[in-house]
């Protein structure tokens, strides 16, 4: 009777560590599942929010890199399906993402022609800083899926070029703007040193085509044409100081009327 008591209490003993390591070893699997799908929320979300900053801040994805985003998508919309299959809006939403795809990829077929770079100077400082943080992002999403394999090497190389390019464009315009500004305020100190800036950002560009080349000149131009003022400008001051001296060195020394 003794013996049977103690095996039941040993069978107790192991049946409460089971049942304990199960419990542990099921919660584990369900705080492994939230952080997996908190992780596939956090890549829609931030891809999604991309995409609208980008039509926001018109910045022209081309087909290829609006594909790749949507697969992106795609991706963790799958991943969160078969983490948790009873989700009817996660099957919804992979239908529709499946649709945008199928329609992108047509239009990728049919563009497949170098993408254009060119991109509008936001009116204000607020929204170019949007744009800039914007392009940063989409470079950032295009490593990333590059990284994975997702993307080959040509297409990452051709997309990130093109952004990179726009990047240059929203500076160098954005330098060139205030450069302006400051000839109409007669602040040409400053004006200087905006315009040696974008020629700098333009003569460090790894890629010296066309628009480059261009506008670098242009700006050179008016930089050599600000330089010949300011020279100018100093010359006639000192000319001027030279001038206020000798008047007052004529007065100082010139004969004393008598009264």
């Amino acid at each position: 009777m003794f013996a049977i008591i103690i095996i039941l209490i040993v069978a107790l003993i192991v049946l409460a560590i089971m049942v304990n390591a199960f419990q542990q070893h099921k919660e584990k699997v369900e705080a492994e599942k939230r952080t997996e799908l908190s992780k596939q929320k956090a890549i829609i979300d931030e891809t999604e929010n991309v995409i609208m900053s980008a039509s926001q801040s018109q910045i022209p994805i081309s087909p290829m890199l609006n594909l790749i985003l949507l697969k992106r998508i795609q991706g963790a919309l799958k991943l969160t399906h078969e983490l948790n299959p009873k989700t009817p809006e996660i099957k919804q939403r992979l239908n529709d993402i499946a649709e945008r795809i199928k329609m992108n990829e047509a239009d990728a077929e049919k563009n497949k022609a170098a993408a254009a770079d060119g991109i509008s100077l936001p009116d204000n400082d607020k929204q170019i800083i949007v744009t800039i943080q914007s392009l940063k992002k989409l470079r950032a999403l295009l490593r990333t899926e590059h990284s994975k394999g997702k993307v080959s090497a040509q297409v990452f190389i051709g997309e990130d070029k093109r952004l990179d390019k726009m990047q240059l464009r929203v500076n160098v315009d954005t330098l060139a703007r205030r450069a302006d500004s400051a000839i109409q305020s007669q602040m040409m100190g400053s004006a200087r040193q905006y315009l040696e800036k974008a020629i700098v950002a333009l003569t460090n560009f790894s890629t010296q085509d066309e628009y480059v080349t261009s506008r670098r000149a242009q700006l050179e131009q008016q930089l050599s044409q600000i330089q010949e003022n300011l020279r100018n400008s100093n010359a006639e001051d000192t000319a001027r100081r030279i001038e206020d001296e000798r008047n007052e060195l004529d007065e100082l020394f010139a004969p004393k009327k008598k009264w």
